[in-house]
């Protein structure tokens, strides 16, 4: 059986030309198809140091959205008052400068071809970032897991794009933490039990949650899982046996992310399609190639879609590899990208 694939240009933005009108009303929607999800560790010291190489990248996998986390862009607003968390700090000569750096180089090719939503926090912490494609119009963009459109997640964890067909959350977890204190278990309990919430409430749509989701389901999702549950820091042992361990690969934080995937409804879209451990390229975040954790490995940086979209996964892959962080551009974490096939298929074919 043969398919033939007819060949269709893109336009200024980047994207696909409308389809003619005997194409399917599907189409016309134009839905993204394409994603790649980053924790660049600084987007502007990777466009500083590693920019021409994440740009090949970019150019050459064409994504439709990009979602990245830890931006560490200050959000804007003077000290001491309220911030502005979808806008980025210029009332210094420092962050002014740092400011254009960054927006001139989201403005060249092939970055220019999207619009940019920030969801920031007071300083140079955590914070994330959502591009898409000039030529996709999201119905909607919030940044909070609560849907209102004026508020902001605290340190800008959350943006949330609605589309006609799906809805894209990306996501910066907060990290378990390594003590039983305010700004640590007790955290990320509170977020695992707000996500759950969402996405068991939200399930009118197809969902993609992406980002860094800090945890590592499985043992096959780390590199060395003996390591990784026996790891202390100064020593101290958790009261909590589950809370025993390296963040984000805790017994707890396993079994409320199976809770979340379960009653979501939700696929790890990389481990739908790749079911045996791959030591060489099948990790997100590896540790600092100098000391304890040199070649210690996790994939905490995931895809997961709504079992609704399950049999339309093309591909999902990690693009980093090796104990060098070959593929990392220069950040602690690899791109991790996602494929979807159409949700209705024009290609003609022709008779056996």
């Amino acid at each position: 059986m043969k398919r033939f694939f007819q060949v269709v240009e893109k336009d200024s933005d980047g994207c696909l030309k409308k389809p003619r009108e005997s194409e399917s009303e599907e189409e016309e929607k134009k839905e993204p198809l394409k994603f790649l999800t980053w924790n660049a560790n600084s987007l502007f010291i990777r466009v500083k140091n590693n920019w021409p190489e994440f740009t090949n990248f970019v150019t050459s996998f064409d994504p439709d959205v990009i979602a990245i986390q830890e931006v560490r862009m200050p959000a804007a607003g003077s000290k001491g008052a309220s911030k502005n968390q979808g806008e980025i700090k210029d009332d210094t000569s420092s962050s002014r400068e740092e400011k254009k750096i960054l927006m001139r180089a989201l403005s060249t090719p092939p970055f220019g071809n999207y619009r940019v939503w920030w969801s920031l926090a007071d300083s140079k912490y955590a914070g994330t970032a959502l591009l898409v494609k000039k030529c996709f119009k999201p119905k909607s963009v919030v940044f909070n897991l609560d849907k209102i459109a004026s508020k902001h997640e605290p340190d800008g964890r959350v943006i949330l794009a609605e589309f006609e067909t799906l809805r894209i959350l990306n996501t910066y977890v907060p990290n378990n933490g390594w003590k039983e204190e305010a700004n640590s278990f007790q955290r990320r309990r509170k977020w695992d039990k707000r996500i759950l919430e969402f996405v068991t409430q939200n399930s009118d749509k197809p969902l993609i949650w992406c980002g860094d989701l800090n945890v590592s389901h499985e043992e096959i999702d780390v590199s060395h899982p003996e390591f990784f549950s026996a790891a202390k820091q100064n020593g101290y042992v958790p009261p909590n046996k589950e809370d025993c361990g390296q963040p984000g690969f805790t017994l707890a934080e396993r079994k409320r992310f199976g809770t979340i995937l379960r009653e979501g409804k939700l696929i790890d879209a990389y481990r739908f399609l790749h079911k045996d451990k791959d030591m060489e390229q099948g990790f997100s975040w590896s540790g600092n190639p100098v000391g304890k954790y040199r070649g210690k490995r996790m994939r905490i940086d995931y895809f997961t879609v709504s079992e609704k979209l399950k049999e339309r996964i093309v591909a999902c892959e990690m693009h980093g590899q090796g104990i060098e962080l070959q593929g990392f551009y220069g950040s602690d974490h690899c791109p991790v990208t996602l494929e979807l096939s159409p949700s209705s298929n024009s290609q003609n074919e022709d008779p056996i």
